[in-house]
């Protein structure tokens, strides 16, 4: 009995401690099902999305762990040939294909199709995206970087001023000044540096357009600064004392304090002639007088600074190209002098000064501009970072991938245009309605450059002053083929040669006629001592048998000889 009494209660505790667990495990098994079940559901539904779309991501490499395929793609652009690195790739996965580039998978497009796309997709599908050296200099508030309804405000601002009747006289006369001014300096026998010279005449007249700093001392601190500035846009991401962005961002708030109090003086000018405030004369102008109130000093001051930025590389390269592929075009030359010498000569018998329609309506000249934008390609492309997944043109771009939309294999495609490496500005005529798709040196959306209508007007301005002289020397334009050159060729109109090939000319032959017209054979020859164009910081000599085959030239030793 007292065994059964010690007994029952153990085997009913034994008892217990089973049956216990059973009762309270069926919710935490029902828990620990439901949470497995809902974890299946969402995995499928993510597996059954990623599988049943269409297309998987296009082909291509992700190159090295961290730094991908960047060596190589900075080593094609600093080579003679930039293109190489797309034209490999191109090759083996398409136009659309991706890459690991500055640090962030990349999906590459040369398809000009997907590239239009991109570049006239909003904010909910793409944003800007930007080396970060780049984007520490331009700041947050730079209008390369800020998206929605703060971007369209201040590019629709610029871009409206840009086009204003104002503006573009101010511009005209202002830019028909410095180019003739600098050119008359060029009899002094000095170095002529055509990209140096059209630098220092289109940063003066772009930043007065901007901020209205008329040429002085502060001109030149703005000028010194600018360079330290700019040197740093490409450059290693870190921000040390004695480092190339550290410099470049020092040197950018020196000019953003300088730029501050000019806007300071005008708010200042504001208050006191509040009714009888004139119209804006620059940029400055325009973003203060906006009643918005999300336009701070700040985001003024920088932006300005970043308008700056094709007066020092774009507008200077094309001018510099312009004259290059005219020295190498002598049919090219030839129908551009023809357009400009009519041009001043309607003007001279009218008695009017030349105005910005005038020049815009220059068919050739500008035929000439566009296609040194298309063969010169100045702006190689853009970057934009997807913030959903999409897909184009049966292409995926998965969310948070960089997408590179490259302008300058779309320019170069022998699919687009017949001979794509030669210049040959008669292929416009026939080519007007496949500008808006295959050709976008500025950009396009809702990010088109506000300043594109300026840089041709300032290009036109230079070509039309080299070349507008009267009453120099008739007779044929030299040309012959040069040994050893990997000249581009041109086209000329003729019809017993349609099919055919103009040979290359001498680099500088017709150039010496048409500018001898205007400066005269001593101020040609000093202009021609040395013709530094831009082509990877290369000098070109002058042949002295070069100038003599110029029949009116004749060299000073030819003259005491």
């Amino acid at each position: 009995m007292p065994l059964l009494q010690i007994n029952c209660p153990h085997i009913l505790l034994l008892s217990t401690s089973i049956s216990l667990p059973s009762e309270m495990e069926n919710p935490l098994l029902l828990l620990l099902l439901a949470t497995l079940l809902a974890a299946l559901v969402l995995f499928l539904r993510r597996f059954s999305r990623r599988s049943g779309r269409r297309s998987p991501l296009p082909g291509g490499s992700l190159g090295w762990p961290i730094i991908g395929e960047t060596l190589d793609f900075v080593s094609a652009a600093y080579s003679t040939r930039p293109e190489s690195f797309m034209d490999r790739r191109r090759r083996l996965y398409g136009k659309v294909f991706k890459s690991h580039l500055f640090g962030t998978p990349t999906i590459v497009s040369t398809d000009a199709d997907v590239s239009r796309f991109v570049l006239h997709s909003d904010a909910k599908s793409f944003v800007p995206a930007y080396p970060k050296s780049l984007t520490e200099l331009m700041g947050r508030s730079s209008i390369l970087v800020i998206s929605g309804g703060l971007h369209r405000r201040v590019h629709g601002l610029a871009a409206s001023f840009f086009k204003s009747p104002l503006l573009k006289s101010q511009l005209t006369a202002g830019m028909q000044s410095s180019v003739r001014r600098a050119m008359a300096s060029w009899s002094d026998g000095n170095l002529v540096l055509i990209q140096d010279q059209a630098k220092q005449i289109v940063f003066e007249i772009l930043v007065k357009g901007l901020i209205g700093l008329e040429p002085g001392e502060e001109m030149q601190f703005l000028k010194r600064e600018f360079q330290e500035f700019i040197a740093g846009l490409i450059s290693l991401p870190i921000k040390l004392p004695g480092t190339r962005l550290h410099r470049s961002l020092q040197a950018k708030k020196k000019m953003m304090m300088l730029v501050k109090r000019i806007i300071e003086e005008k708010r200042r000018k504001k208050q006191k002639n509040e009714a009888g405030l004139s119209n804006p004369r620059d940029v400055i102008d325009v973003l203060v007088n906006d009643t918005g109130g999300e336009l701070t000093d700040e985001l003024i001051s920088s932006n300005m600074i970043d308008f700056m930025i094709p007066a020092e590389d774009s507008v200077p390269v094309l001018i510099t190209l312009a004259v290059k592929y005219l020295s190498d075009c002598p049919l090219a030359l030839r129908r551009l002098e023809e357009e400009n010498v009519e041009l001043m000569e309607r003007k001279s018998r009218s008695g009017e000064e030349l105005q910005w329609n005038d020049y815009m309506a220059l068919s050739f000249t500008q035929d000439v501009i566009t296609e040194t934008l298309r063969l010169g390609n100045i702006i190689g492309g853009i970057m934009r970072k997807t913030v959903r997944d999409l897909e184009v043109k049966g292409h995926f771009m998965p969310k948070g991938w960089c997408v590179f939309a490259y302008f300058r294999s779309v320019h170069l495609d022998n699919t687009l245009y017949d001979d794509p490496l030669s210049f040959n500005p008669w292929r416009w005529k026939d080519m007007e309605k496949m500008m808006s798709c295959s050709f976008t040196p500025f950009g396009g959306g809702q990010r088109l450059c506000p300043g594109l209508e300026l840089a041709r007007l300032e290009a036109s301005i230079f070509l039309h002053h080299l070349v507008d002289g009267r009453g120099g020397p008739g007779g044929e334009l030299p040309h012959g083929e040069v040994e050893g050159r990997d000249a581009r060729t041109c086209h000329q109109e003729d019809e017993h040669v349609r099919a055919g090939r103009l040979r290359t000319c001498a680099p500088v032959g017709p150039l010496v006629r048409v500018f001898g017209q205007r400066h005269g054979p001593e101020a040609t020859a000093a202009f021609l001592k040395y013709l530094h164009v831009w082509a990877f910081d290369r000098t070109w000599e002058v042949d002295s048998a070069e100038l003599e085959s110029v029949h009116w030239f004749r060299s000073p030793r030819a003259s005491r000889a």
